[in-house]
């Protein structure tokens, strides 16, 4: 059958989509784009906020339209998070979070005999990690591989645990087996990613950490770049540090989750450091490596946030001068307990996120403007009337007026920063 499939949400998503479509063609069925006609369409849903729910309802809404003869199917947040909604849809074949290989068999099965399937577990009883195969679909450039999956933080505007539960990790030698494949696959550089990969190890019982595994991988894949995925700042220790820094395939690339620059804020959020942890895990990756890409995310306007609040918010990020940012207007999460707070007027919420972008906007441009007259070494992803462009190991996108570089690492000297990105030339002989 052909199967198309909507991802929407996160990297993990992501991911957990390619799986299925490598198994999906391994099983002999092929992979069309979402628009065009399908015998089958599965809609991989989010949940993170309420604007995602709509859009995981109007996605599949969208297929049922466009071939009402074909099997339409949902999976993924907020398929466990909200049966009743997605049945009410009237939808072939709702699954979860968790047993993607089972949700394809399901999947045939409702093609096959027409037969409507619903398949939910209760996600705050998983105990095991399910393998997935690594890697993806696209040219051998960039691959994802999942080694952790679900979350115990109990954000107060996260609904998140309920749809991925504990703490699951992907073990040591499963992984090194999985980047070892990737490696000999051709790919240049390995995104470890997650739900919450800080907890990484905390399931297994046995002291292992994060750093372990990233030692794991970078022996396993030696000549493969390593980019890690979004971090709790508890993560940033000396010790962390000091054994990271001796890998030399890891990007110095830190995406630190802050949400607020305001410790009051913080308590609010529920989230496990303040202020000052997160800028003594700022200060130390700037002591171990060399002018690293700390990046982070912010959520503006949560509730009862003030005025004064924000204020603390702003002159925070510009103490920790990120290379970028990503800004979100509070939107709440029905069912959290942040949904049930006092909520900040919507105008002010988009006039402080406007504000917020400003003084990112400056940082990200200082930082690009620190980048010229350096050499990195860039990956090359695309290609368009003979101008290339990849990621440097910071993650700042870079351009040079060259073809036939797709997949290939050549260093580059930046000359200069324009269009929120970096542009240079070829260093020959090296």
């Amino acid at each position: 059958m052909k199967v198309a499939i909507c991802t929407l949400g996160c990297k993990v998503n992501q991911y957990e989509t390619q799986a299925m479509e490598q198994e999906l063609m391994r099983r002999g069925h092929a992979i069309v784009d979402f628009s065009e006609r399908a015998d089958a369409y599965v809609v991989n849903t989010c949940s993170v906020t309420a604007v995602s729910d709509k859009k995981s309802r109007q996605m599949l809404r969208r297929a049922k339209k466009t071939a009402p003869n074909a099997i339409v199917a949902a999976c993924g947040c907020y398929a466990q998070t909200h049966q009743r909604e997605v049945e009410s849809l009237a939808l072939d074949l709702v699954g979860g979070t968790g047993g993607r290989m089972a949700f394809i068999d399901d999947l045939e099965r409702a093609y096959d005999k027409r037969q409507r399937i619903v398949r939910l577990d209760d996600a705050l009883r998983r105990r095991e990690f399910e393998l997935l195969p690594p890697g993806g679909l696209a040219a051998r450039t960039r691959a994802m591989m999942k080694v952790e999956d679900g979350c115990v933080n109990f954000c107060t505007y996260c609904i998140i645990p309920y749809a991925r539960g504990g703490v699951r990790s992907l073990p040591l030698a499963e992984a090194a087996k999985q980047a070892a494949q990737l490696c000999a696959e051709g790919y240049r550089e390995i995104v470890i990613t997650g739900i919450e990969i800080s907890s990484y190890g905390h399931d297994l019982k046995d002291g292992t950490t994060l750093i372990d595994l990233l030692e794991t991988i970078a022996a396993a894949a030696p000549t493969v770049r390593l980019r890690l995925g979004s971090l709790e700042p508890r993560t940033i220790t000396r010790d962390f540090c000091t054994r990271a820094a001796k890998l030399k395939t890891l990007c110095p690339h830190f995406h630190l989750s802050l949400q607020s620059g305001c410790d009051a804020t913080l308590r609010r959020m529920n989230r496990k450091y303040d202020t000052a942890r997160f800028l003594e895990s700022v200060t130390l990756l700037r002591e171990y490596f060399d002018a690293p890409a700390v990046t982070t995310d912010l959520i503006v306007g949560f509730p009862e946030e003030t005025e004064e609040e924000f204020a603390e918010t702003l002159d925070f990020i510009r103490a920790c001068g990120f290379a970028d940012m990503h800004i979100f207007p509070y939107s709440p999460r029905p069912g959290t307990p942040a949904a049930k707070m006092r909520q900040v007027a919507p105008q002010i919420k988009a006039q402080r996120a406007e504000r917020a972008a400003e003084a990112a906007a400056q940082m990200h441009e200082s930082y690009l403007a620190a980048c010229v007259g350096r050499t990195f070494a860039v990956l090359f992803e695309q290609e368009k009337n003979g101008r290339s462009t990849g990621h440097a190991p910071n993650y700042m996108e870079v351009a040079v007026d060259a073809s036939a570089l797709h997949n290939v690492v050549c260093p580059v000297r930046i000359t200069k920063s324009a269009a929120g990105m970096l542009a240079g030339v070829l260093v020959e002989g090296k």
